[in-house]
């Protein structure tokens, strides 16, 4: 047995439920400095999350996959990474987009329903937010392979929840990374649920992480909660990747406070009690305690943090409530280089429909 791969017992923590900094082996506490970048980070995140809920019940967003409560996971998955570097995420971390740099209205346009990803990809070293599960993972490890063969120092953060480790793609993309030594750190966010399937349904391992062994790559646990741990656990796994090391699982144990998204009625499959015992751990909460008692945070700090979340999320409003006047004709621009013959009488059979329904 390879010790050396295998996860801690527990989850590696930092900064405990109440603000307390505690002392770990291996993992150093990040500078002050960086903590207050990450709770900014976390207040805007917030932000987001609440202004994204408005708008999908005003109706200017189709839906949206609320990060409420993971917010540590997804700032931190975004700072750790350097300007070269990419980012692969899921449907539900536009929180993690818009840390990396991506503006929020082009983050969430497909969200609204919008036919393309809504921002540029290469500009921001940011991979289109992947609604099908696990589909990144195998994009991500293409990339870093290609990076390996170019001889450039990349490294890939891909973000998976806890449902996607039941996907064959999550499978295929952590067993080529590892033959291949590629540049991968895999995030897991296990917030207990696949929808309304629950982790005990999915697998029967020890932990998420413990499946790292099995390809040969190491895996850890770490409190999704502790913005300070995550920071110090996902960035030594990014550093020691750049450095040769290889790939890694992480897998960061957090909860999903709301629904699954706006479709979804999670009273059905779990209890109240049970989110509202994780509400006591909101990591916004955690950090504001431990850099208010250290004195890096101060009320002027403070405010300051929430009126330029408040500006992003009036930004976001504003973006939301402008009417969108889509071409038709770009159902058919961007498919082929070519467009062919049948996809030319499609295109006729729609403008002869239009064109009918302008005139009656």
């Amino acid at each position: 047995m390879h010790d050396d791969l295998l996860p801690r017992e527990h989850p590696v923590r930092l900064i405990d439920e109440t603000g307390r900094l505690t002392a770990d082996d291996r993992y150093p506490a990040p500078s002050a400095e960086r903590l207050l970048d990450a709770y900014r980070a976390l207040v805007r995140g917030r932000r987001i999350n609440e202004q994204a809920g408005a708008l999908v019940r005003q109706g200017r967003l189709a839906v949206y996959p609320s990060s409420h409560g993971q917010e540590a996971c997804q700032v931190a998955a975004a700072l750790v990474l350097r300007e070269g570097d990419w980012l692969f995420p899921t449907y539900r971390d536009s929180v993690s987009v818009i840390t990396r740099g991506v503006d929020p209205e082009e983050a969430l346009v497909l969200l609204r329903g919008d036919w393309h990803s809504g921002y540029d990809p290469h500009r921001y070293r940011v991979a289109p937010q992947a609604t099908p599960l696990a589909t990144q993972l195998l994009h991500a490890v293409g990339l870093a392979h290609a990076a390996r063969l170019r001889g450039e120092d990349t490294v890939v953060v891909a973000m998976c929840g806890d449902g996607a480790t039941s996907e064959g793609d999550f499978h295929e993309a952590l067993n080529f990374a590892a033959v291949f030594h590629l540049p991968v750190v895999f995030f897991v966010q296990n917030n207990e649920f696949a929808i309304s399937v629950p982790l005990s349904r999915q697998t029967a391992a020890p932990s998420l992480a413990h499946k790292a062994i099995g390809y040969g790559m190491p895996g850890q646990r770490v409190d999704g909660n502790d913005a300070a741990a995550l920071l110090a656990v996902l960035g030594d796994a990014v550093e020691n990747a750049r450095e040769g090391g290889g790939p890694a699982l992480i897998e960061a144990h957090t909860y999903r406070m709301q629904a699954h998204t706006n479709a979804d009625d999670d009273t059905r499959y779990r209890e109240r009690a049970e989110v509202q015992a994780w509400a006591d751990r909101d990591p916004l909460l955690r950090m504001r305690a431990h850099l208010t008692e250290s004195g890096a945070l101060d009320v002027e700090t403070e405010a300051r943090f929430a009126a330029e979340a408040e500006e992003t999320a009036a930004a976001l409003r504003d973006a939301m409530n402008r009417d969108v006047r889509p071409d038709p004709d770009d159902l058919f621009r961007f498919v082929h280089a070519a467009r062919s013959p049948q996809l030319d009488a499609q295109r006729r059979l729609l403008q002869d429909e239009l064109s009918r329904e302008a005139t009656s």
